[in-house]
């Protein structure tokens, strides 16, 4: 089946997978006790968090939320989640309060974070759990370059992208509903040569320039892409052996309802 214009493509998206994955580990891995309940897997994508959070959390049910079709058929392989739902997990609602709500990567994609969160706390019971990770790359090179070049090509048709909050402000805002840790990470990705175009576009191409470029018609995606590889050259540097460290920022946050 073909991908809708504006789908998520699993293919390229895993094509990263050991980088996109240790974030989701790291999270994963700072989640103490839980209350009874379901995990849910908040913005699932392809199912990549699931055999971990299955291990995890061994005789739990594991829900995986989603809007992308794509990413759902290829999360329903896995064989791992009890249910799979397709919805924008910006107005999605569970039926039961669950033990815990993870979300890997997803929220950074929705707006207005001071009123999305607490709502997602607002769902757990007492001593559940929301664990979100999301990355902070908005002033990066690798994305600023997304938004600026987009401008300077076609002034007014791409507004700003939501921002992602720094880590502090999710603790304070979070903080009247319970426990929370929150912490940032500094990831210094080893991105491998490419066959064609600049290793950060390769990385970039299925997430934050997904969005850029399905909204251009072929020959303007053309040239946005050619403007942007020439740039990630001087922003990325290649090393002598062709790879290039790509430093990758991501914020976390765990709240403990009380």
């Amino acid at each position: 089946m073909a991908l809708a214009p504006t789908d998520w493509d699993p293919d390229r998206y895993g094509a990263f997978r050991d980088l996109r994955l240790r974030p989701a580990l790291d999270l994963l891995a700072q989640v103490a006790a839980l209350p009874p309940g379901e995990v849910v897997d908040l913005g699932c994508g392809d199912g990549a968090v699931a055999a971990a959070l299955t291990t995890r959390f061994a005789g739990r049910g594991l829900i995986g939320v989603d809007a992308s079709a794509a990413m759902l058929r290829k999360a329903s392989g896995r064989l791992c989640y009890d249910r799979l739902i397709e919805a924008d997990i910006a107005g999605w609602t569970p039926l039961v309060p669950p033990a815990l709500i993870f979300s890997n990567a997803a929220l950074n994609w929705l707006p207005d974070h001071a009123a999305l969160m607490p709502r997602l706390a607002g769902m757990l019971p007492r001593g559940g759990v929301l664990a979100v990770q999301m990355p902070r790359q908005g002033e990066a090179p690798s994305h600023r370059l997304l938004q600026d070049l987009a401008e300077q090509l076609f002034p007014g048709r791409f507004p700003a992208r939501p921002s992602v909050l720094q880590a502090g402000e999710y603790a304070e805002l979070l903080l009247p509903m319970g426990e929370v840790r929150a912490w940032t990470t500094d990831y210094i990705q080893m991105l491998d040569p490419v066959a064609q175009g600049h290793p950060v576009r390769a990385f970039t191409e299925s997430t934050a320039m997904r969005p850029f470029v399905a909204a251009m018609a072929p020959e303007e995606a053309q040239a946005y892409i050619a403007a942007y590889d020439a740039a990630l050259i001087a922003a990325y540097p290649a090393l002598p052996d062709g790879r290039v460290l790509f430093p990758f920022t991501r914020v976390f946050f765990i709240l403990e309802r009380s």
